[in-house]
């Protein structure tokens, strides 16, 4: 791949320079069932299609699935690192695309879901030991508001909430946004509507839960973007793709590849 790479708005996205520490960007969502895995893996792979060393980290923990739906046989994962088996470096499954490497959590395994604080504590230290080597880190977390979650959450730099149409899909994302703004008023959380009907439902799904932040916790959500409903995104679920080099052109990939960019120029 080329140091440069032309978008379709015609500019060039160049590559940085190398810095000491990855901008980490974590997706939660309130609720499971809204596309929260699949978005996370999309946007890390067009970052680093686009040019960005960049690191997918399921932490899912206890129902992970980036494997599953990357298509991936990691031989260490999460589960080996937190027993103290492996360091976290093993655990990294590297060139999944061009760019990206993936660590896999571990699905099935109780003791991961409810992480003791200390072992916690640990599983983001050694986080941030593999932070160096990337430019974007991208958090899958698991759904809901656990400790758990929370935690990693607030170690990034930027919180993408994903969100949908349903009432409990909204109700869940605003009891996750009111935990991590009273947790810090500053926090850099972002809302995505994913699966809308169209441009213009994403937009009202978004203001429904804008008035809410503003009415209730004195906070103004900004919209990082609207994903549409695309059927090729299921198609890619099951045949464990990636919809960037599967279909490039759906709409659901030129809205993520949309999302990515406003990122870009906005970290960069």
């Amino acid at each position: 791949m080329s140091a440069a790479t032309l978008h379709d708005d015609d500019t060039i996205d160049t590559p940085p320079m190398q810095t000491t520490k990855a901008r980490r960007i974590a997706v939660a969502s309130g609720k499971g069932g809204v596309g929260k895995t699949w978005f996370a893996s999309t946007l890390a792979h067009n970052w680093a299609i686009k040019g960005r060393r960049t690191l997918l980290f399921d932490g899912d923990l206890g129902l992970a699935n980036v494997d599953v739906q990357l298509g991936l046989s990691p031989e260490t994962d999460l589960s080996e690192v937190i027993a103290g088996r492996a360091r976290i470096e093993d655990a990294i499954h590297r060139n999944v695309a061009e760019n990206l490497d993936v660590i896999a959590g571990s699905s099935g395994t109780a003791a991961l879901a409810a992480l003791p604080a200390a072992r916690l504590d640990r599983l983001i230290a050694d986080l941030d030991l593999v932070d160096d080597g990337y430019d974007r880190v991208v958090l899958d977390l698991g759904a809901g508001v656990d400790n758990t979650v929370r935690s990693l959450a607030a170690t990034a730099d930027t919180i993408l909430v994903v969100t949908t149409a349903e009432p409990t899909a909204l109700t869940d994302a605003y009891a996750f946004i009111k935990l991590m703004v009273l947790r810090d008023p500053k926090v850099d959380l972002r809302v995505v509507v994913n699966q809308a009907a169209s441009t213009k439902e994403g937009e009202a799904v978004f203001q429904t839960l804008f008035k809410a932040c503003q009415k209730f916790l004195k906070f103004s959500l900004p919209l990082a973007g609207i994903v549409r409903i695309d059927r090729r995104v299921s198609e890619t679920i099951r045949n464990q793709s990636l919809i960037m080099t599967r279909h490039p052109t759906a709409e659901a990939a030129q809205d993520v590849e949309k999302i990515a960019r406003s990122l870009r120029r906005a970290f960069d």
